[in-house]
């Protein structure tokens, strides 16, 4: 589904991300671990278009992407969600999550401006998958309410779903528990492993180590721009380089 070779990425005397690789296979929930300042984001971003690689190859889906534009990105079936919540000011939580199938739908800015007939059809089409994925995320209720208004959790849900709305085949997210408490946070694991049921592949950053450990099919560690570990959660536990690097010397990941 994805692969990076020997991704760097420098931003004058910083080496942001120095010669990474790994791969995510398709239907798999693969997690970026690290401490602050590892370059999980970083990475991130270059992975969706947000950023350029310095050197080094992105492949998604069998095709090199790095140095492409987010939107032709997202139109070959990658979304992803944001650490700090990215919501349009003045929308409705379903008219936020529908903007997300702008990349899947026909009618152009012309036609929407004049209302064609043609357009009604795939209109409705497109607010009933977007109630679909409300009620998905449990959060239908709150479809006329503007979603900046919203409490944060329901905010990130409603940004998820709006990733969701784009049908991607990869799905990308960043810090999906920030600020979610310990009800939320086990709500978000379910929800993560019912999208990855529904065949979308999932590459996640993310804090929490009990929702990496618990969800992960395959884990990869970042210290400083560089990776020193990947593997399943279990061997990543006992792996003296990540005790060491990520937690210190005498402590294990929970």
């Amino acid at each position: 589904m994805l692969e990076l070779k020997r991704i760097n990425k420098y931003f004058g005397g910083l080496h942001a991300v120095n010669d990474v690789s790994f791969r995510v296979d398709r239907g798999m929930i693969k997690a970026v671990i690290g401490p602050n300042g590892a370059g999980k984001t970083t990475l991130f971003n270059l992975i969706a278009g947000n950023l350029a690689p310095s050197s080094g190859e992105i492949r998604f889906r069998g095709r090199a992407i790095q140095g492409m534009k987010p939107h032709r990105i997202a139109a070959l079936g990658m979304a992803r969600t944001f650490q700090n919540i990215k919501l349009f000011q003045g929308m409705t939580a379903l008219e936020s999550v529908m903007v997300g199938r702008h990349v899947r739908s026909r009618a152009g800015f012309l036609a929407g401006m004049f209302h064609l007939p043609w357009t009604w059809a795939e209109e409705r089409a497109i607010r009933e998958r977007a109630m679909e994925l409300l009620e998905l995320l449990g959060i239908a209720e709150f479809a006329d309410v503007e979603a900046t208004s919203l409490a944060f959790g329901q905010q990130r849900s409603v940004e998820m779903a709006r990733a969701l709305a784009m049908e991607p085949h990869l799905l990308l997210l960043d810090e999906p528990a920030a600020g979610l408490n310990i009800y939320e946070t086990a709500e978000v694991a379910r929800l993560i492993s019912r999208i990855r049921d529904m065949g979308i592949t999932v590459l996640l950053v993310e804090h929490d180590m009990s929702l990496v450990m618990d969800i992960s099919d395959e884990i990869v560690v970042l210290s400083f721009g560089e990776k020193i570990a990947e593997d399943i959660p279990s061997a990543i536990q006992q792996n003296p380089e990540v005790i060491r690097i990520y937690l210190g010397e005498d402590e294990e990941i929970a």
